[in-house]
Formats: C-alpha cells, sequence, structure tokens
C-alpha cells in the first residue's frame, strides 16, 4: 500500500468538516470536496479503528466506516478518491472477515478489489488491490488458482511496482510460477476472458442476412450499474422464447446466488465474450455460452440481491434484467432469497433532508426513507443521434428536445435542484438505457421531453404522460410512436407492465404529471392560447423500470404549422420551461407537506 505522509494523521478531526463547509459555498467544486471530506473522514476512522482492539471486534464499527467511503463514492464516483475509497472498502470487508471468520465478508473484500483493477487499471494502487486479493484467495477463500493468476498479473504488467518483488516470492511460495508467467503473458488476466480466439467483426444486425439454421442471435451484452441497482441488457437480432430460473447458493463450494436466462432458438454472436467481471455490489460477473445447439444461456452471478424483473423490449428484440440490492444499512444476506420484504433502515443522521421550517424535528428522516425528498433530476432529450423522432415543418423533434432540455435545466438548476442530462449531445441512446441512467445515479425524479406527431396536422396541444396501461386509442398510438414499435405489440407490452408497476412509483408519477401539466398550460397562456390535451397513462419504454416518480412531456404537435412555428420561438420555449419548472416545485411543495405538523 502506498504510504501516506506521517503528517495525515495528524490532522484535526475537525478539518474535514471545515472543509466540507467550505466546499458547499463554492459553486463548481462541491462534488469533489464533499468526497475528498467523506474519505478524509473515513481514512482517518479507519486507521483509528485498526488500534483499537475493543471496537473492532464488533460488525457495526467496521460498518459505520465503511459509509464515509460509500458516502465519498456516491458524491464523485468518477473522481480522483473514488477508486482509494473503493480500495478502502475492500480493506472493511477484508478485517470484517478477520473479525468473522466469514467466506463471505473475504468474497466481498475480494470483490471490491477487483473494481479497483478492472475500472481503474493503471491507478497507483491497484498493484496493491491485486495483492491484497491474491492473499484473500490463497489464505483465506483456498483459491490458488486465482491467486497465482493476480500475482503473475503484477508481476507481467507492473515491474516497477512497489509490490513486484513481493509478488514473485508469494507466487514461488504458490508453486506453478512459470506456468502462471506465461499465462499471464499470453494475455489472460483472470477479469475478462474471452469465449474463443478472436473472429472476424459481425455485421450490425440491420445489415447481416439471418443465419441459414433459422436462429436467432445474441448480438450484444451490456449492463449499467450502482451499488443498489443493475440493470443487464440482452440484444438479440430476432425475437426468441425464453425462460429463467433464479438458484440458491451453495456455500461448500463458494457458489454465489445465481439466475439464469436460456434464450432458446438462440445462437452466440461472435463479439459477446463468455465471461465479464461486474463486481459493482450487486453482480459479481455476467457469464454466456451454448447451452445446447439452439439455445443460448446467460448467467448472472450474484453478490446481493433483494429483488429482480426480467421484460422484453421491441425494435431491436431485447431482454432487459433489472436486479436491486439491498440499500444502504441493510445487511448483505449469507444465503440470499429472491424477494424479501423487510426494507432498509436508515438513523436520522444519515439522511441528507432538511425539512421546511417548522416541520417536525423527524420529518426529514422521515421523509428520505419514503423515497419523498426532490434534489435531483434527470432530464431526458428525447430520441437523438441516428434517430430524429418526427419531422415536419422544417424540424427535427430531436433538435426541439435538446435544445429545450438545456434550457429547463438551466431554470431547474437556478432554482437549486441538481440537474443531470441522459444526453446533452445529439447522440442516440435505447429507450432502456436512459431509465437505468436515472436509476444508477438515484435521481429523485425523471423528466423526458418529446414532441408530437400527428397525421391530422390540426391536431395541437401540451399533454403529460406517466406509465400505466393505455386507457385510449390516441395513448396507444402515441407510446407505439415514442417505443418505435408496431401499434398491435402494445398490447403484449401492457400485460409485462401489469407485473412491472407493482414496484414502480405509479401514483407519484401520475401527481407529478398533473402538478406539470396544470403549471406549464397555465403559465404559457399568460401569452399564448393553449390547447390542454390533459395527463395521460401509456406504456413508455422510456419509462419503464424507473424507481423515483417520471413523466414523459409532450410539448406539441410538430404536425400542426403553428405549434411547430412556436416550437422554434426561444420565448415559447421559455414559458414552457418555466412552466414546467413550477409544476416540479408544486409537487416538491405538496410532497414536503407531509411533513408539516
Amino acid at each position: 500500500m502506498k504510504a501516506l505522509h506521517p503528517h495525515f494523521f495528524r490532522i484535526s478531526r475537525a478539518l474535514p468538516f471545515l472543509i466540507l463547509a467550505a466546499s458547499l459555498l463554492a459553486a463548481s467544486p462541491v462534488l469533489a470536496q464533499s468526497a475528498r471530506s467523506y474519505f478524509l473522514v473515513g481514512h482517518s476512522d479507519f486507521h483509528a479503528l485498526l488500534k483499537n482492539a475493543k471496537k473492532r471486534k464488533y460488525r457495526s464499527s467496521w460498518e459505520a466506516v465503511e459509509k464515509n467511503f460509500s458516502r465519498c463514492l456516491k458524491q464523485d464516483p468518477d473522481g480522483p478518491f473514488a477508486p482509494k475509497a473503493l480500495y478502502y472498502i475492500g480493506r472493511v470487508h477484508e478485517e470484517l472477515g478477520v473479525q468473522s471468520g466469514l467466506k463471505s465478508d473475504f468474497r466481498r473484500a475480494a470483490d471490491y478489489f477487483g473494481r479497483v483493477v478492472s475500472r481503474y487499471p493503471r491507478h497507483g494502487w491497484a498493484d496493491d488491490c491485486l495483492y491484497r486479493r491474491a492473499d484473500i484467495y490463497a489464505r483465506r477463500l483456498k483459491e490458488y488458482g486465482n491467486a497465482r493468476r493476480d500475482l503473475a498479473k503484477i508481476i507481467v504488467e507492473f515491474p516497477k511496482s512497489d509490490m513486484h518483488a513481493k509478488a514473485k516470492t508469494y507466487l514461488r511460495r504458490l508453486g506453478k510460477y512459470n506456468q502462471a508467467i506465461a499465462e499471464a503473458k499470453g494475455g489472460d488476466s483472470g477479469a475478462t476472458v474471452n469465449a474463443a480466439p478472436a473472429k472476424k467483426p459481425k455485421p450490425s444486425p440491420k445489415t447481416s442476412p439471418k443465419d441459414p439454421s433459422g436462429l436467432a442471435h445474441l448480438d450484444m451484452v451490456r449492463y449499467r450499474s450502482s451499488d443498489d441497482y443493475t440493470r443487464v441488457v440482452l440484444e438479440l437480432d430476432d425475437r426468441v422464447k425464453y425462460r429463467y430460473q433464479v438458484l440458491d447458493p451453495n456455500p461448500k463450494v463458494n457458489r454465489p446466488h445465481r439466475l439464469y436466462i436460456d434464450l432458446q432458438g438462440s445462437r452466440l454472436g461472435n463479439d459477446v465474450t463468455a465471461s465479464t467481471q461486474v463486481s459493482d455490489g450487486i453482480l459479481r460477473s455476467i457469464r454466456t455460452g451454448q447451452y445446447t445447439s439452439d439455445t443460448t444461456r446467460v448467467v448472472l452471478d450474484f453478490l446481493s440481491m433483494r429483488e429482480y424483473k426480467i421484460f422484453p423490449l421491441e425494435n431491436p428484440f431485447r431482454i432487459v434484467i433489472d436486479v436491486y440490492s439491498p440499500g444502504e444499512g441493510t445487511p448483505a444476506p449469507t444465503a440470499m432469497a429472491a424477494k424479501p420484504k423487510s426494507e432498509p433502515v436508515r438513523s436520522a443522521k444519515d439522511s441528507k433532508y432538511r425539512p421546511p421550517k417548522g416541520s417536525k424535528a423527524q420529518s426529514g428522516d422521515l421523509l428520505e426513507q419514503l423515497g419523498l425528498t426532490v434534489r435531483t433530476i434527470m432530464i431526458d432529450a428525447g430520441h437523438g443521434g441516428k434517430d430524429p423522432g418526427a419531422v415536419a415543418n422544417g424540424l427535427r423533434e430531436k433538435d426541439i428536445n435538446l435544445r429545450f432540455a438545456k434550457l429547463l435545466g438551466g431554470k431547474l438548476k437556478a432554482k437549486g435542484f441538481h440537474v443531470l442530462y441522459t444526453r446533452s449531445t445529439d447522440t442516440f441512446i435505447r429507450l432502456e438505457q436512459r431509465t437505468a441512467m436515472a436509476n444508477v445515479k438515484k435521481a429523485d425524479l425523471f423528466i423526458s421531453v418529446h414532441c408530437n406527431a400527428n397525421r391530422n396536422h390540426s391536431v395541437n396541444g401540451l399533454e403529460t404522460y406517466s406509465l400505466n396501461l393505455a386507457k385510449s386509442k390516441d395513448a396507444v398510438r402515441i407510446a407505439a410512436r415514442e417505443n418505435a414499435v408496431d401499434p398491435r405489440s402494445i398490447s403484449d407490452l401492457q400485460f409485462i407492465l401489469t407485473d412491472l408497476m407493482v414496484s414502480s412509483k405509479i401514483k407519484e408519477s401520475r401527481d407529478l404529471a398533473k402538478d406539470v401539466q396544470v403549471s406549464t398550460v397555465s403559465r404559457v397562456r399568460k401569452k399564448w392560447s393553449l390547447k390542454s390535451q390533459g395527463t395521460r397513462e401509456a406504456p413508455f419504454y422510456v419509462l419503464m423500470g424507473a424507481k423515483m416518480p417520471s413523466v414523459l412531456v409532450e410539448l406539441g404537435y410538430i404536425t400542426n404549422k403553428r405549434e411547430a412555428s412556436r416550437l422554434k420561438s426561444q420565448a415559447y420555449l421559455e414559458y414552457l420551461a418555466q412552466g414546467i419548472v413550477e409544476g416540479v416545485k408544486a409537487y416538491k411543495g405538496k410532497i414536503e407537506r407531509y411533513a408539516m405538523n
């Protein structure tokens, strides 16, 4: 481990809090400063606990230390302290393993060290993580093959590392030195394993001919994740039937909880890797293979899991797997059930919410636990890149959406909200990725902005949608257009949605849609006549799986000449944006009043 300067340990415990307070006054570096402060406090507490023979025996002591490193990651997940925070979370679980003797603690430590190596392979602490993980594999888990791979990786890829000599000594002690080095030089790092030697790239599904056998191809496996949520997407070039099952863990052979999906009538595409190490706090890895001659199997190896949802989407055909883990403060079970009923418990000191003046002292904590806070808003500019959306009257929907999203974001920032964007340039993003981005970033609201279209060019007006079953032909038509599918497939989607709605913020989204619609119409009508098409519900891909209240706003009909002309106008967009801001504030005010006396 790289040594810190001795004066580092003499820093006053008050200094991190002074740094944090100062950062709140700064305009741009708030996140980085807060992350640094959390790391400093965590680092100090970690080393103090190591020296306290009495307190270090208790799991709760280590969990309290881990919280500051976790907060550091949440404040600035891509910042300079992120790899160091991951390293120390690994160290926390390693020390927990020393105290408890549980292999599950050592396993989690190894997974966190692996996250540093896979995400920050050139970081100065990557070699330390490899060495510590190798030691855990060898001494604690008796997985000598994994230990040799990590030690050989240090020797081959980090020749100037301060761990180099130690790794050589350790590997010689474990045996099979030359074999391990040869494998490391051959490119097998143990993090990502390819199914076969490199093949010719496969053409994209749109241009490639169908397989002569009639089988579909699994072309892509991708994921997006945070510490408590992961979305995995399996993309194929044709529809397939599929089945899935959750398998219990087998502690005797260190086999984790697993979920497998069999894609019937399919083959592996050329570019799909056999194994991808994830180690995001939920998934350990994603494995793929040709289970039978006409069935592809995808296996998700879990670290922790509370609940999962699986649903298909069209155009292209893809299967989405959403997995949720226990929240902060909830211990990860050793034998995980698929859907435990308990919810995470948070204490008042963990709440970042501060209630409005006059509310009860405990209200901030209550609102946070119930998800009734609005600080971070993700704005989604619909369509983009190769998908222009509706095109009419000299306008492209994707351009208006992006222009408006930035305008809306600026106004929300001016009101004190933290604003994120699914896209800030003209890029193409899959619909299911947009909601996943909001879930991963733990947004409190998700607002997707679009322009409408209709063959009847006289149709005009503003409407706001939330996720639910479509109750009218117009809702079906608009959902089919935004989902880029045939309207006839919406009936299948509605059947799927009945299962997904159980865990979605249906009522909250409906309330948000109403506030946005009413406030926006009211604001625009101060200067322009505007028809209100009201609030509606429909099964939009872009809203499916959202963990927060989510709405889709149709700003107007691009196919209507008068409305298209307005959508070109900066002044008109300003009024629309201000109306949505007022709607968000109205919604925020209502949910905060739940805590008032």
